[in-house]
């Protein structure tokens, strides 16, 4: 049995893992760390989870919150885990981690990632970096080392884009500086601390743009992007808050390469998904929505070609806090730890 411990348990991301390893038949969940809300039963603190985990929530300084353990999630904001991973790795767990501390394997490009959003841009492990690697399976399965320890988990809106975009950047299907991507996320996405723009009155029946100044996650689209096709991708990158609570709908646009038609678009998505468990493909035809993949670590694709105006156009749906999260946490998890990759995750959603 996997022994695992939850650094962040008090959040979306780190409720999401919690209810996940409920239901793992290989995991157990040995103990549950957080800033705030400390001293409650995990079942207090979220009553969904009376009865199945009323772990006591540690505070990080508690000598039981620095037990080791086999895996340890980082559910945490940046900076936290490049922080308290290095000790977690000296005891020997597997370490995935949720922020961007763990998505770049150098120096040089974690600081201009930093610069980007305003961090400051040195990183406290260093020498963890070259242990790490980008986790997104379906992209970068290829880069797990054998004995893989430190996984640093994408970012939502990066999971979204890059699936809807890697089976045409990857065969050269588009044009790499037309690329858009249009995306729409619930309000979960922004975490469970209230703020004044996600207090209720301010969410209910509005929409509205954010971050057009660089939204953290355009780095790891566009790092993603290059590998596959060889060459600097730059993206227009456009995040929206909807008033629904999660899910994210991502509109992706690039202009074909002469030649290039509808169905040949099509035989490469098949291609590249072939044997990919958590991705399905759909036509123009389909009347999916974010609510058909809500509580499963499911992307639904669908994959059209505008042969008007000669656009790619690729709608991409997740759950932010399961494939754009803890669901992809746990696949990782699966991954490292020598287990079915889809163990924990072959179950639909919810509907409606």
């Amino acid at each position: 049995m996997i022994t695992v411990k939850v650094v962040g348990c008090g959040g979306y991301g780190g409720v999401g893992i919690v209810e996940l390893l409920l239901r793992h038949p290989e995991t157990k969940i040995q103990t549950l760390v957080a800033a705030t809300e400390t001293g409650l039963p995990m079942g207090e603190l979220y009553p969904h989870l009376k009865g199945f985990c009323d772990l006591p929530i540690l505070t990080p300084d508690d000598p039981a919150a620095r037990e080791p353990a086999d895996v340890v999630f980082f559910s945490t904001p940046d900076r936290v885990g490049m922080a308290q991973a290095p000790a977690e790795l000296k005891q020997g767990a597997r370490v995935i981690d949720y922020s961007g501390d763990f998505r770049f394997t150098t120096e040089a490009v974690y600081g201009e990632y930093a610069q980007r959003i305003g961090l400051d841009p040195v990183h406290l492990a260093p020498d963890c970096l070259p242990q790490t690697v980008y986790g997104l399976p379906e992209l970068n399965r290829a880069a797990y080392a054998s004995d893989q320890r430190l996984v640093g988990n994408p970012g939502c809106f990066a999971v979204s884009c890059l699936l809807g975009l890697a089976p045409a950047i990857a065969a050269k299907l588009v044009d790499v500086s037309s690329v858009i991507c249009d995306c729409k996320t619930g309000v979960s996405g922004a975490g469970k601390k209230a703020t004044p723009i996600h207090h209720y009155p301010a969410r209910y029946d509005n929409m509205q743009a954010y971050r057009l100044s660089g939204h953290q996650h355009v780095m790891e689209i566009e790092m993603m992007l290059s590998h596959l096709a060889g060459e600097s991708v730059p993206v227009t990158f456009t995040a929206q808050v909807v008033p629904v609570c999660r899910g994210i709908l991502s509109t992706l646009y690039g202009t074909l390469r002469d030649g290039i038609d509808a169905a040949q678009v099509w035989d490469a998505f098949a291609d590249y998904y072939r044997d990919q468990p958590f991705v399905r493909l759909y036509d123009r035809q389909a009347t999916v929505g974010t609510a058909h993949v809500r509580g499963s670590n499911f992307c639904n694709l669908i994959v059209d070609v505008d042969e008007r105006t000669r656009r790619l156009r690729v709608i991409s749906h997740i759950d932010n806090l399961m494939k754009g999260q803890a669901g992809n946490a746990l696949q990782n998890m699966n991954l490292i730890c020598g287990l079915p990759e889809t163990m924990g995750l072959d179950h639909p959603g919810a509907y409606p």
